[in-house]
């Protein structure tokens, strides 16, 4: 894998945890309870420092660090304000869009697993990659709790 490469996949990760961050920035916004909303601020948090360790990878590298997200989560955060907007701030309904969310960040993460990454570059992937993972899970354990709870 060339060093433009590697730069290219961070780039890809850099864009993921934007998304991520200011999704969750969104859902926190947007969620009563707030048990959710201290953890979706957490989340958010979260991917805002992967997102500086990234950038570093980056800068080491030589490279140009995304500085934005993706225009597929802007649509994306979008729907979370309309699907918001009609169910009245349904904590469930947020957790699934944060979840499809979550899916999205673990695919990219394990895509970027599967290339030949320099050893530094693969441990703070693969680190977080183990974060995005435990914290998918809990957003799905959250919205299957609420949908029990509904049901």
């Amino acid at each position: 894998m060339t060093n433009e490469d590697v730069i290219s996949t961070l780039n890809s990760l850099i864009e993921t945890c934007k998304d991520g961050q200011n999704g969750f920035q969104e859902a926190a916004g947007s969620v009563e309870r707030s048990d959710l909303k201290s953890f979706f601020y957490e989340c958010s948090q979260q991917r805002a420092q992967f997102t500086g360790e990234l950038q570093s990878l980056v800068r080491e590298l030589g490279g140009d660090p995304e500085q934005s997200g993706s225009v597929a989560a802007a649509i994306h955060r979008r729907w979370i304000d309309i699907k918001s907007a009609i169910t009245g701030k349904d904590d469930t309904a947020i957790l699934s869009e944060c979840e499809r969310g979550e899916d999205i960040a673990v695919n990219t993460y394990k895509t970027a697993l599967n290339t030949e990454l320099p050893a530094n570059v693969k441990t703070v992937v693969q680190n977080q990659y183990n974060t995005v993972q435990a914290t998918h899970d809990k957003v799905r354990n959250l919205r299957d709790a609420g949908k029990a709870a509904t049901t």
